[in-house]
């Protein structure tokens, strides 16, 4: 027999490299055959609940690394809530209706307008429902635990049904109006939008400096005087009604040398002005509070039939411009808002599609509304004073990519002004993970306008209203619960393949309708009521779940969008929020910190990094990043997060192979039996438990990632199982020492392997095949282990902390003694510890074997005024190594005077040929070969 025979060399089957690419899938089928997740919500029934609400994705195409981070962080907290012992189902959705999809028809060759509508719908749903089956699997690849056969898709009859009930709730309190304010519009998409529809691009305008003769000037101005005026958005001067003034600011009439007209605008702009105008030299005749100024009446710049108004506005500023604005109200909100008081004019000018209509005048009618510059100057002539191009930021259509322009068209909205105090209240009583994500919210809230939800497109929900005769709208609670009752039954769909009276209750009648004649709205609901009203179409509505949802989590984007709109039809129909937590996560960005697009070709995709890695990688990698800002991601930090988890991997190795003849129903040792340094490691352990318990609790994924990382890389690999080897390779297999570290061994195996579980479910339920004394089939259906406390432990802790910075001293002593070539490895040397009373008391209260601890082979202690000068110090302490005295033996590797030839031609110490010839008394008999 050869004499590391002798040795209890680890042994296990678990495979050193993962596979995970290969062998994930087969897992992954397996725990469906087991039916891994319904087993895991009967275990959970009846136990406390934790509901989180799965914002849908838009069902369009394979699924980015952003859906990834997002599916991937859920699955986190659903899966360690289960564990916890929640009834914690996750039951994911899908967003269906809207433009992309309408869009990828189009490309494809389908002319909506050129079919059937009916037949068009049908073409939208069933691909729709392609793109849920193709993302279904594309999360499934990823290991997240969920109800996937029952998902919540917004184009179901149910689901859509109960999207009418929300809205029926609302127009029932007066909170559904039709008004004809200006809305984002997007030419390119031919609809309306909401504000979470909209993205801001810098881009480069012209803008005009003109002025407005002064028609009537009120006594205060005569008509030798014009009025300055800038803008950015030349078109918008064909609908321009009004000049507003700020009340309080002041302006100052000024005449330039050799001019016979005099102009007026703010006093603090005049210099700049000058510049751009060319005044060499001027006079300032006047100076009036904006006040002053208002119900001044101006001509139109080429339309002397048209007058405007100076009003007063508290949105103008001295910032930029000439402190008055140009006010159309059919083209911006501001102007809108402003000129509803003054009763001003809305006149639309642009088209559906941006070109300029008849009410524009036959020199613009036709053109594309971003081309009349070149009209719109020669139309002003010489009342133009000067033009610039700048950048600004501006509104675009997040779909198409192109620019939006505000206005004016019938619409229907839902009003925000009138509970908008219940909302911020409602946002004060939630929890918002990041904090500041309240603020962010409220704000929104608090500065927002009343939300347009019509939208002039053939794929979503149709509005549930119908017109009388005399154009009265028609939505009454009974109109729309029958309406709700239809869709229930036949889906949406049925709103265009039957006339308006086959929709409505049977016998109903209106009295603006004396010939019992009804028409049907033709716009569609937003998208962003589709998916806001999930909390009533799925929170509400399925038995397994609980409304308001504990949690919802999204992008920071969704403050906009889904938390946004959400709250907003929750607060109005029940008067609270939706939800108790809100968790918004930042944007992933490739590894410089850019955007991903596929025209920089910097796009990941999540199959690709399971085909390459597996998805544990991309698993591990959500829980190492700080998701409270935008993240980064690149093939290259996968990589990185692969060698974390190789660390972590083998790691696990060595307790599994370390523990393969250990049975803890019959070899584990009580805590108050284990050895110091097992029982410093037990406590360690357990606040390691605690802290990752807390990490769970606060969705916070680095810190059990740092936790973890930590604790395997410092307390395990560093210290602890850096020296386990001296103990667990060569002592006896039943010895006390071998047992009690076998003991800690075990409980930081399984431990460990439950608390990954939710961030590494596949690596964690092939450890757990390999545990063949723990009583449950799986992993995924055991409990979160709980932290332990234990007596004296806070003194038991700082005994060691002492003791660690003492080792880590002493490590530099033997660093310094390996550069000038006197030892190699420590276990060649003879270390000597210089030591004041203190660190005597100190490593005598230990108990342990401290030359064990520091792996040396001979330790001696001497006392602190003995220290050569040569000697490396620190306070308190100093060290000196020489080499170790002795042979080595072939067992233990250690350096011992003692030991000798024996019989059996081995170098064995006194103490390791005494358990050789107690353990193996037929090979020493044999003899050994050395």
């Amino acid at each position: 027999m050869k004499l590391k025979e002798t040795l209890n060399l680890g042994k296990t089957a678990f495979p050193m490299r993962a596979g995970l690419p290969n062998k994930e899938p087969e897992w992954q089928k397996g725990w469906d055959e087991a039916e891994i997740y319904k087993k895991r919500q009967e275990l959970n029934a009846g136990k406390p609940a934790f509901h989180l609400h799965d914002g849908p994705p838009y069902a369009n195409g394979n699924i980015h690394v952003g859906h990834a981070l997002n599916k991937i962080s859920k699955d986190i907290i659903v899966r360690s809530k289960s564990m916890m012992g929640y009834q914690a189902p996750f039951v994911p959705g899908w967003d269906t209706h809207g433009l992309p999809i309408e869009q990828v028809l189009s490309k494809q060759g389908v002319k909506r307008k050129e079919m059937d509508l009916a037949e068009y719908l049908e073409m939208c749903r069933d691909y729709a429902l392609s793109q849920v089956d193709k993302q279904r699997e594309d999360f499934k690849r990823l290991g997240i635990s969920a109800d996937w056969e029952n998902p919540y898709i917004t184009l179901t009859p149910d689901y859509e049904a109960a999207q009418i009930r929300v809205f029926g709730a609302m127009a029932d309190k007066g909170f559904i109006y039709r008004g004809a304010k200006p809305v984002y519009w997007s030419w390119s998409s031919e609809s309306a939008l909401a504000e979470a529809e909209i993205e801001y691009h810098d881009i480069d305008s012209t803008s005009l400096y003109y002025a407005n003769k002064v028609k009537d000037g009120k006594g205060i101005l005569d008509t030798a005087t014009y009025i300055v005026v800038w803008t950015t958005t030349p078109f918008t001067i064909t609908a321009s009604r009004g000049l507003t003034v700020g009340p309080d600011l002041d302006y100052v009439v000024v005449k330039p040398d050799g001019s016979d007209r005099k102009y007026v605008l703010a006093e603090a702009l005049v210099d700049s002005l000058a510049d751009k105008f060319g005044w060499d030299s001027f006079e300032i005749v006047s100076q009036y509070k904006g006040a002053e100024l208002e119900y001044i009446v101006t001509e139109h710049p080429w339309d002397d039939t048209v007058e405007e108004l100076v009003i007063l506005g508290d949105h103008v500023t001295t910032d930029s411009g000439t402190g008055v604005v140009h006010t159309a109200p059919s083209f911006g909100e501001d102007d809108y808002n402003v000129g509803m008081k003054y009763d001003l004019e809305v006149y639309v000018t642009v088209n559906e599609r941006g070109l300029m209509n008849e009410l524009a005048g036959p020199d613009f009618e036709g053109q594309f509304y971003d081309k009349v510059l070149p009209t719109v100057t020669e139309k002003l002539g010489d009342l133009l004073l000067a033009s610039e191009v700048i950048n600004h930021s501006y509104p675009f259509d997040w779909r198409t990519k192109k620019p939006i322009i505000w206005r004016a068209v019938p619409q229907w909205f839902a009003s925000v002004s009138k509970f908008r105090q219940e909302i911020l209240d409602e946002i004060e009583a939630t929890n918002f993970y990041p904090a500041w994500g309240k603020t962010r919210l409220y704000n929104m809230i608090r500065d927002r306008g009343d939300w347009v939800i019509s939208r002039q497109r053939a794929w979503g929900v149709p509005l549930p209203i119908f017109y009388a005769e005399d154009g009265t709208a028609i939505m009454t609670k009974e109109v729309t619960d029958h309406v709700a009752e239809l869709f229930e039954e036949h889906g949406s769909i049925i709103w265009w393949k039957s006339e308006a009276k086959d929709l409505l209750p049977a016998g109903f009648t209106h009295p603006g309708s004396p010939n019992g004649i009804f028409e049907k709205e033709t716009d569609i609901m937003d998208v962003w009521f589709d998916s806001g009203s999930s909390w009533n179409g799925v929170m509400n509505a399925r038995e397994n779940l609980s409304y308001p949802a504990d949690l919802y989590l999204e992008g920071s984007d969704q403050y906009r969008g889904w938390f946004n709109s959400s709250l907003i039809t929750s607060v109005a129909v029940n008067g609270h929020a939706p939800y108790k937590s809100v968790l918004s996560q930042g944007f992933v960005l490739d590894g410089k910190g850019e955007k991903m697009s596929k025209s920089k070709g910097n796009i990941i995709s999540p199959n690709d990094v399971a085909k390459q890695y597996g998805a544990e990688i991309l698993r591990l990698w959500v829980a190492s990043v700080d998701t409270d800002n935008d993240v980064r991601v690149s093939m290259d930090i996968l990589g990185q997060v692969s060698e974390t988890y190789r660390k972590i991997r083998n790691t696990m190795r060595f307790l599994l192979a370390n523990t393969s003849d250990f049975n803890p129903n019959n070899d584990a040792v009580a805590y108050e039996e284990l050895s110091p340094v097992d029982q410093y490691m037990t406590i360690r352990f357990n606040q390691l438990i605690e802290t990752i318990t807390k990490a769970y609790e606060d969705y916070d994924f680095m810190a059990i990632y740092k936790s973890v990382v930590n604790f395997v890389t410092l307390d395990l690999s560093a210290f602890y199982l850096d020296f386990a080897k001296d103990v667990v390779y060569i002592e006896a297999p039943n010895s006390p020492a071998r047992r009690q570290m076998q003991t800690v061994f075990y409980d930081i195996l399984v431990k460990l392997t439950k608390l990954l579980t939710p961030i590494l479910p596949h690596t964690a339920e092939e450890i757990w095949s390999y545990l063949e004394h723990e009583a449950e089939d799986f992993v995924q259906l055991a409990e979160m282990p709980v932290a332990e406390t234990f007596e004296k432990q806070e003194t038991i802790l700082a005994q060691w902390a002492d003791f660690m910075d003492l080792r880590g001293q002493a490590q530099k002593a033997l660093e310094e003694a390996r550069n000038v070539k006197v030892i190699g490895k420590s276990l060649e040397a003879h270390l000597t510890i210089y030591a004041t009373p203190e660190v005597k008391a100190l490593l005598s209260s230990l108990e342990s074997d401290v030359a064990l601890l520091l792996i040396v082979s001979q330790l001696s202690i001497a006392d602190f005024a003995e220290a050569p000068k040569d000697a490396l110090a620190f306070d308190g302490v100093a060290f000196t190594v020489e080499r170790a005295q002795g042979e080595v033996c072939e067992r233990s590797r250690r350096i011992d005077p003692t030991t000798k030839m024996r019989p059996y031609n081995a170098f064995v110490s006194d103490s390791n040929a005494k358990i050789l010839e107690e353990n193996f008394p037929e090979a020493v008999a044999q003899g050994f070969e050395s």
